[in-house]
């Protein structure tokens, strides 16, 4: 027993509850060993503490003084920042409006069509007054088209809708198209409206909304452009050049490409047949029977050709990525240069339509009528009034 002492259970007892106690408090100091040498310890400790008053207390020797106090590099507070959080958090919630104006249609009862990337609206061309706005599920429109019996059709880039102009209301709808992105419509001499979109060709029944058929293996795979020419057969600029089908049949009957410039994004057919190719940098006038480029017109070379329009008078229409020109169409020469446009970045033209020609930009819609010196911003299209 402890201290070697023998007595009754008492005694022993209550020292045996005392070397427990000296015990614990050992281990609690950090002293693994008996209990006589753990104080001896900590006297030898005290004493060496006392002798070298010089050196540091270390109290937890495992950590560092570094390590118990952060430091930080003395230097001047960061500059204040514009805006603060709160206003920079609405100023993110901002969604800037655009204003392009991508596709304009002229429809039989003399009303005009806007497609913007805002919306689609008529409005009366003689006075520019809106008439109506067309709710639709999706603003960025492709391409617009009116079939035999007025009904106006609208290529989204969510697929393709028909819209009733009495009431402005979606009466159809064909999402099952080779691709849901509409880049162009057309409706042929028989009434069937075709639609190109970015995967290829489709012809549409317009009283159903249903698919026909499909052209196969599109040469150039893209439908950017269409037109007709004076025999009913349809004309599509693609990514890799021209390509003419038969509108009965839906069969490819002639192919032109390997063109300067490679893809074709305006198109349009001259009084004399001829077609007119507007490209990414270049502008061509080829014969279709036989496929040969007859011009290259000088004036646009090196031009983004975005839009080519005939005019009632003769007169040829050419939107580009900076500015619009009035071309004779015999000789290439530029007649004029329209100033005055909400933005020099032309994306669909429409002339004629109550006198006037109508100017879709990327900064808004305008008009021009003959022996005017400049285009007139519609300003209910622009971003002048919001």
């Amino acid at each position: 027993m402890a201290g070697g002492a023998v007595s009754q259970g008492n005694i022993v007892v209550v020292l045996f509850r005392k070397r427990t106690s000296l015990l614990i408090t050992s281990t609690l100091v950090g002293l693994i060993g008996l209990p006589s040498v753990g104080v001896l310890g900590i006297a030898n400790w005290a004493r060496a503490e006392k002798a070298d008053t010089n050196a540091p207390s270390q109290t937890t020797p495992d950590i560092k003084p570094s390590e118990l106090k952060p430091a930080y590099p003395a230097s001047a507070p960061p500059p204040r920042v514009d805006p603060l959080p709160d206003e920079r958090d609405i100023q993110e919630r901002v969604v800037e409006t655009d204003y392009r104006v991508n596709n304009l249609l002229g429809d039989f009862a003399g009303n005009l069509w806007v497609g913007s990337w805002r919306g689609l609206s008529r409005i009366d061309p003689k006075t520019g007054k809106i008439l109506a706005r067309v709710s639709l599920p999706n603003v960025a429109i492709g391409a617009l088209a009116q079939d035999k019996v007025g009904r106006l059709w609208v290529g989204t880039y969510e697929g393709l809708k028909r819209v009733e102009p009495r009431t402005n209301e979606i009466t159809a709808q064909n999402l099952f198209l080779p691709s849901k992105r509409v880049l162009s419509l057309l409706t042929d001499k028989r009434g069937y409206l075709w639609v190109g979109t970015d995967n290829g060709l489709a012809l549409v029944s317009p009283d159903q909304g249903l698919i026909m058929t499909t052209v196969k293996n599109l040469p150039g795979v893209s439908g950017n452009t269409l037109t007709l020419d004076a025999d009913g057969q349809l004309w599509v600029g693609t990514l890799d050049g021209v390509v003419r089908i038969n509108t009965a049949s839906a069969l490819i009957i002639k192919r032109i490409n390997d063109l300067p410039g490679t893809s074709v994004q305006a198109l349009a057919i001259s009084p004399e047949g001829l077609i007119w190719a507007g490209m990414p940098n270049n502008l061509l006038v080829i014969n279709p029977k036989t496929g040969v480029v007859l011009r290259s017109v000088a004036r646009l070379r090196g031009k983004n050709v975005t839009a080519v329009r005939f005019a009632k008078d003769g007169s040829v229409w050419v939107g580009t990525h900076n500015g619009l020109l009035r071309l004779n169409p015999n000789t290439g020469a530029v007649l004029d240069e329209v100033a005055g446009l909400p933005s020099s970045r032309v994306l669909s033209l429409v002339p004629d339509v109550a006198n006037k020609l109508w100017i879709g930009t990327s900064e808004g819609l305008a008009w021009l009528m003959p022996k005017m010196d400049k285009a007139t911003p519609h300003l209910a299209f622009s971003r002048a009034v919001k």
